[in-house]
């Protein structure tokens, strides 16, 4: 089998320096939008709110770069992990969470450790799948700051024998949305989001994208995380990206360069502390992007 959960989360913890300062901190929000006209702010080159996400005199560093900081992409060197060995074409990410220890830095040096704490066999369903989630912990000298778990989707490799993991899926409240807002993705968003450090062709590279069964390359599901993110500080949190402890989400559908995500935002659900939000394709019948998404 090209997996093997046993060797796979048995495997010594993989680590790996991180390096970064404000110009990879920049191109990450520029990569998500920052710079960008919204509904809420017409002009934001020169946008006070805007410039902290540009701008390195004010800059201050949205939790999601965690996704990509130092080149640090889990997605990528999960799949070079000890047991498994999977045909890229064949793979889509499944989910994402970042838990931040504390503020992230502009500029740092860190170190990160790998592990995959968990293989889970989808194979009697019908895509036939296994879902690897991948962890990286991240620590500099001063301590812990963040955790990430990537949840990586391989279709075709389930039916190895193994546990079929957790199936929970987080109800939307009931009632409607204290916040909505739409944001229109740029017809070379995954271009330019590529340059923080996802190389995955399927993202730019039309021939191998219909090699994986799309018509033409789709949005990085990380852009569209980092997006939400955004959209819900600049929104919810009064632009204090301090205030996000902990983000997760399930990739529900994908996004195509040029299109328009919807988000709907709820305060407090289910419980204080908490903001609960949907995201989907507005161009093509509200299609679900993100799902499960606290």
């Amino acid at each position: 089998m090209p997996i093997d959960a046993a060797k796979a989360t048995s495997a010594e913890p993989r680590t790996t320096e991180l390096a970064w300062d404000h110009k990879d901190v920049q191109l990450y929000h520029l990569g998500i939008g920052a710079g960008a006209a919204t509904p809420e702010k017409p002009h934001p080159a020169t946008d006070p709110g805007e410039l902290r996400y540009t701008l390195e005199r004010a800059l201050h560093v949205l939790p999601s770069f965690a996704t990509v900081a130092g080149g640090g992409m889990a997605l990528a060197g999960g799949l070079s992990a000890p047991g498994i060995d999977v045909e890229l074409a064949a793979v889509l990410h499944g989910g994402q969470s970042v838990t931040v220890h504390r503020p992230l830095p502009v500029s740092g040096r860190a170190t990160q450790t790998s592990t995959v704490p968990a293989v889970y066999d989808k194979g009697h369903t019908r895509s036939n799948a296994a879902v690897i989630v991948l962890r990286s912990e991240v620590a500099d000298q001063d301590g812990p700051l963040w955790t990430c778990d990537t949840q990586i989707f391989v279709r075709g490799e389930g039916g190895f024998g193994g546990a079929r993991g957790p199936a929970t899926r987080l109800e939307l409240p009931s009632r409607a949305p204290d916040l909505t807002t739409e944001r229109h993705l740029r017809e070379d968003q995954a271009l330019l989001y590529r340059l923080s450090g996802d190389w995955n062709p399927l993202h730019a590279d039309p021939d191998f994208a219909r090699l994986a069964g799309f018509d033409r390359p789709i949005l990085h599901g990380l852009c569209s995380y980092g997006v939400t993110l955004k959209a819900v500080v600049d929104l919810a949190l009064g632009g204090d990206v301090s205030r996000v402890r902990a983000y997760t989400t399930r990739f529900a559908g994908v996004v195509f360069p040029g299109e328009t995500l919807r988000l709907r935002i709820w305060r407090e659900a289910p419980e204080p502390g908490r903001i609960q939000v949907s995201v989907t394709a507005a161009d093509r019948d509200d299609a679900p992007v993100l799902a499960d998404t606290v």
